[in-house]
């Protein structure tokens, strides 16, 4: 299985997820931020992958890809959509723990 291709597919997920949130939505919402954060160890063969493509360790532990979606809304709860979608495809594609975090700004 390819790591690269599955972060692709899981950037794909999020920023569809995300534009779709703020078509019917809106891009009204308190301001802040999203990220996926993934328990795994940089060390691991996994680790190395996920580090090449985009993530990058986390003070809590793990991995962290902050903004999957890469969208340029600060409305939190479309970024929160993103994250989650993201996560929910590498947990399927991937097996990993994966699961989305935000914090407002």
């Amino acid at each position: 299985m390819e790591v690269t291709q599955v972060i692709r597919e899981a950037q794909v997920a999020a920023a569809q997820a995300t534009g779709e949130f703020l078509q019917k939505h809106g891009d009204r919402d308190a301001c802040g931020f999203a990220w996926v954060r993934v328990r795994e160890k940089g060390s691991t063969k996994m680790g190395r992958a996920l580090l090449a493509n985009g993530f990058r360790k986390s003070y809590n532990g793990g991995l962290e890809w902050w903004n999957p979606s890469g969208s340029y809304t600060q409305a939190i709860t479309a970024k929160e959509v993103g994250a989650e979608a993201a996560a929910k495809v590498l947990r399927e594609r991937l097996g990993v723990e994966a699961y989305a975090g935000s914090r407002m700004d």
